[in-house]
């Protein structure tokens, strides 16, 4: 025997002992786990798609400053994270750890936090990548990228082309995530150097780190505990869905060690490699009154930095990268759907929960992904004050759906202390400090982020308008109250946490056969 097919042996006997068997395909090297995370960080999605948030709301030092403030407490998060995914290799991931380490309850309000994260954090980068091609085909054709409805055309496109690639390529599916990681290294590293080199002149040190700006429409006296918080959406936006690692882990080869080193690196070196990308974009900004006149968006600095051509290289490159990314955060959100329904918590788990003969979750992938095209309906309408207020509103639900989900099983791995059982990779004594340090932070931005971007958000203000409000809340307050009233309705009686697929004799016999 491989050490190969020794290790998925292994691994097959320590899922057993979780009580699944094995159904999906156990394929995935180490680098395809962490080439999945790193895609769905992607420095080529969020660093692009959400520069404007920070822009406009706390200016140059919201990144230069807020990208590794906000990154060291993510990568802390990540560390207690992989601690929790050496424990418990499964594609529930998140939800499972709740409901192990907790009860049925705290699984269940878990899964649909982490489900409605992976949906909106999927219909986001889609809908950006969508936003981002119209650029392309604006500066090619006479394509109109102030269009709503035809960016919304393309964001169906999209979504359609990355279902087909999770369910037709799905021999390839790994492949394509370790291109994916190459590309945004690559990609990356050449729009570094063409804004080092290609601008005639660039900003100053001064600017770059100290400068502050506030174009929410708030009062410069709320900057400081307001307006430049509201910017850290950016980072935190940016640097999430790593949780991928460990629901495509029952597809990993020696995933308990694997998937605990994919997530914390992701992060790590998604979070280098975006700071270098974004004080590049700041370094580039010299034509501050028009980036802020197009909202802070990242195409005005490139357009007012680069000729065309090389202005259209970096939208191409980025607009690849996040396809990546896409493709990606599908692939996370089908395995979250299938393993959610595997343990009957979602209405018609029966059909989402199976697979084809190709270990594939077909139905989960094509119900999850109408789910984020249903949630970006409200893009259609543009608010009046030219941001693209229902992104960011899908941006925020994203952010507070995954991280509350990640804060649940943090917060119970604390609870029980020394009497969790560590897997190969561990913190130690460590998980007290780093545990309470990530459920802190986690609280705190999920406070910030469901609040209004803009006073025209704010029922009663001068200008309120519908269409600026951050729907982010609503959507959270409806999930959450839904799953409460479902739970105390319902669930509660039959709602017990994940489900054996596997009785103890058989994983008893599977352990015996593989020793």
């Amino acid at each position: 025997m491989t050490a190969t097919s020794t290790q998925a042996d292994d691994d097959e006997k320590r899922l057993a002992e979780l009580g699944y068997k094995q159904e999906l395909r156990r394929k995935w090297s180490g680098f395809s786990n962490f080439a999945i995370s790193f895609s769905i960080i992607s420095i080529l999605a969020g660093c692009f798609t959400t520069f404007g948030q920070a822009w406009m709301n706390g200016g140059p030092i919201a990144i230069s400053w807020g990208w590794p403030l906000i990154s060291i407490f993510i990568l802390i998060i990540g560390f207690c994270m992989s601690e929790l995914v050496s424990a418990f290799p499964t594609a529930g991931g998140i939800y499972w750890w709740a409901a192990r380490l907790g009860k049925p309850v705290h699984g269940w309000f878990t899964g649909w936090l982490n489900l409605v994260g992976l949906v909106a954090v999927t219909a986001s980068v889609d809908y950006g990548c969508a936003t981002f091609l119209s650029f392309v085909l604006e500066a090619y054709t006479g394509w109109d990228s102030t269009n709503l409805n035809l960016t919304f055309l393309l964001f169906a496109i999209i979504l359609v082309a990355h279902v087909a690639i999770n369910i037709w390529g799905h021999h390839i599916i790994d492949v394509l995530q370790n291109v994916s990681v190459w590309w945004h290294v690559a990609g990356a590293a050449t729009i570094v150097l063409i804004l080092v080199f290609v601008p005639t002149k660039h900003q100053s040190l001064q600017f770059v780190f100290t400068e502050r700006f506030n174009h929410s429409g708030y009062s410069s006296s709320t900057y400081w505990f307001l307006v430049l918080p509201l910017g850290f959406l950016l980072t935190q936006y940016t640097i999430t869905g790593f949780d991928a690692c460990a629901h495509v882990s029952e597809e990993t080869i020696g995933a308990s060690k694997a998937a605990a080193k994919g997530l914390w690196q992701s992060i790590f070196y998604s979070a280098i490699g975006g700071w270098i990308l974004l004080l590049a974009f700041l370094f580039a900004a010299t034509d501050v009154d028009a980036i802020t006149e197009g909202g802070g968006y990242s195409t005005y600095v490139f357009k007012t930095a680069l000729s065309p051509g090389f202005y259209k290289a970096v939208i191409v490159i980025s607009t690849v990268g996040q396809f990546f990314c896409g493709m990606s955060c599908i692939t996370s959100m089908s395995r979250m759907t299938y393993a959610f329904s595997r343990d009957r918590a979602v209405p018609g788990w029966r059909l989402w929960s199976k697979v084809n003969r190709n270990g594939t979750p077909v139905n989960a992938i094509v119900g999850a992904s109408v789910a984020g095209l249903v949630l970006t309906l409200p893009a259609l309408w543009k608010s009046p004050n030219g941001q693209p207020t229902a992104f960011y509103a899908v941006v925020s639900v994203a952010v507070i759906g995954l991280y509350l989900a990640f804060l649940i099983p943090i917060y119970l791995r604390l609870r029980i202390g020394d009497k969790f059982v560590p897997g190969p990779w561990t913190l130690g004594s460590k998980y007290k400090v780093l545990g309470w340090i990530a459920v802190t932070e986690i609280v705190v931005v999920s406070i910030y982020f469901i609040l209004p971007f803009t006073p025209a958000a704010i029922p009663g203000n001068d200008g309120f308008t519908w269409t600026a409000v951050n729907y982010a809340p609503l959507a959270l307050v409806l999930v959450i109250g839904g799953a409460a009233l479902w739970w105390a309705v319902s669930a509660k009686h039959w709602f017990k946490g994940p489900i054996r697929t596997i009785d103890e004799a058989v994983a008893e016999d599977t352990a015996a056969v593989t020793e």
